[in-house]
């Protein structure tokens, strides 16, 4: 299924691809029409060029950013069909109990992603001004930038802090501080995923990123 010589979508397929996904039937195959619409090298793949075509990518002041993160699992720089449809699966609208696929953990992974523009794991202050920058140009001055990136990193680790203290058994002590745990919030000058998570806890991530257009 991965060239587009076949130029149909076989049923099996879409069966799969249901069972994957979540999408339905009807939707699938509108799914393939626009894959076929944007392949227009008729290479059965998808690369950065081909998202930047769609219009409202290509004004979004984000749109760069956010497909060098549809690309995030996909080094070689190219999407086959399945791949686009499981990523746009990720914002599916969710309809009683999450899949795995459209969950709101998935969910925050692709902004966590987004923000972590250089792939370490982290958000830094580096990759806050610079998706700032994305977002405001010049309207905001430099000093301004970097005090609104010092702020987001520090109330992202309050809400982290206050949510582990929520959390934590009352009956229970441990020996070992909070911040000793690797890998969880040991970076002050960054947001860790953990803290990531905690900062979103308000907002409703699964109805503001979900595909409305195929509903």
């Amino acid at each position: 299924m991965g060239s587009r010589a076949t130029k149909t979508l076989q049923d099996s397929d879409i069966k799969e691809i249901q069972q994957e996904t979540g999408f339905s039937a009807s939707q699938i195959r509108r799914l393939w029409s626009r894959f076929l619409n944007l392949d227009r090298e008729d290479r059965g793949l998808l690369d950065y060029n081909a998202f930047m075509s769609i219009p409202e990518l290509h004004i979004n002041p984000l749109g760069e950013r956010i497909v060098q993160t549809f690309f995030h699992d996909c080094p070689d720089g190219n999407i086959n069909f399945r791949q686009f449809v499981r990523m746009l699966a990720r914002f599916r609208r969710v309809k009683g109990t999450p899949d795995q696929i459209n969950s709101t953990q998935e969910k925050l992974k692709f902004l966590f992603w987004m923000y972590d523009t250089n792939n370490d794991g982290k958000i830094s202050k580096e990759d806050l001004t610079a998706v700032l920058h994305m977002m405001v140009g010049t309207n905001i001055s430099e000093e301004q930038l970097q005090s609104i990136a010092d702020r987001t990193i520090m109330e992202a680790k309050k809400s982290h802090s206050e949510q582990k203290e929520k959390e934590r058994p009352e009956t229970i002590e441990t020996e070992f501080a909070d911040d000793d745990m690797p890998g969880i919030g040991d970076d002050p000058d960054a947001i860790s995923f953990d803290e990531f998570c905690a900062s979103m806890k308000r907002i409703e991530v699964d109805q503001k990123m979900a595909i409305r257009l195929l509903h």
